[in-house]
């Protein structure tokens, strides 16, 4: 894996709350951005209706680094219990060519035989991310967004730094953007779907997260520049979806300006890694 230093703010950059299912309503959502030394611009946010709309998205020509919120990879551990193809790109197709209620019915059959308090598999990196495993197919449907988000991936032809090789000029990363809210509000929620919970408390949150971002209070160590309307398109949207993309989008900005995009030396190439885990 080369550094990436060199060519730093020569890329554009997009962080990307998924959906596996999107619709106009509940759109995957993009955000873009450059890097300026240790200010990350953004430029503006995209609404996907579609996962056609999606793939098009990553045929965008490069240079481009972007942070993705939805697994690479599957534990291991379930991997080898369940007889799967132990090589990724074998693995991935696998799992592309199984459906939904296929996927549900073998999880839940792996999560049924094990002890309460460990039901399920978790890989390397959701433990310091505090990431849902990605064997999870409810709340959120993680393993759903994996089996919609990854094929597309692998079909556009982009990198997959320590999984697989792609275009070296379109590079996609896993991100999280859990990590970094929780860096700044610990435990407070600052986003729901569900309009009964869209309260002050959760625009309060919103507000001072982007608060934190905007003043570089973060470990990631990036300075968020706004304009007035986008902090207020970004606050006003309750289902935070935006402001996901937005965190999806300062994770690829750090990784940009590390060498390996951050990465551990060693990455289990079933598994992946959340970037600045």
């Amino acid at each position: 894996m080369h550094s990436s230093q060199a060519s730093s703010n020569t890329h554009q950059l997009l962080g990307v709350d998924f959906s596996s299912s999107p619709t106009r309503r509940k759109p995957i959502t993009v955000a873009l951005g450059r890097r300026r030394g240790q200010v990350l611009l953004l430029e503006g946010l995209l609404a996907l209706p579609s996962l056609e709309d999606f793939a098009a998205l990553l045929q965008r020509p490069g240079p481009w680094l972007g942070g993705f919120d939805f697994p690479f990879g599957l534990p291991r551990e379930l991997v080898q219990s369940l007889g799967w193809p132990a090589q990724w790109p074998a693995l991935m197709a696998h799992y592309a060519g199984l459906s939904r209620a296929e996927i549900r019915a073998q999880f839940s059959a792996f999560c049924a035989a094990r002890p309460v308090g460990g039901k399920f598999a978790h890989r390397a990196t959701d433990i310091p991310a505090g990431a849902s495993p990605s064997m999870k197919w409810v709340n959120p449907p993680v393993a759903y967004m994996l089996r919609a988000g990854v094929p597309r991936l692998i079909e556009a032809g982009v990198h997959l730094p320590g999984l697989h090789a792609g275009d070296a000029q379109r590079v996609a990363l896993e991100a999280y953007p859990g990590l970094l809210a929780r860096e700044v509000l610990g435990r407070r929620s600052y986003k729901s779907d569900d309009r009964a919970k869209q309260t002050d408390e959760r625009l309060i949150a919103r507000k001072d997260l982007l608060e934190a971002l905007e003043q570089g209070r973060t470990r990631l160590g990036l300075r968020l520049k706004l304009s007035h309307a986008q902090r207020e398109a970004l606050v006003d949207d309750a289902s935070g979806d935006r402001l996901d993309a937005v965190l999806c989008l300062l994770q690829a900005g750090w990784a940009e300006g590390q060498p390996g995009y951050g990465m551990p030396a060693v990455v289990d190439p079933v598994e992946g890694w959340i970037v600045s885990a």
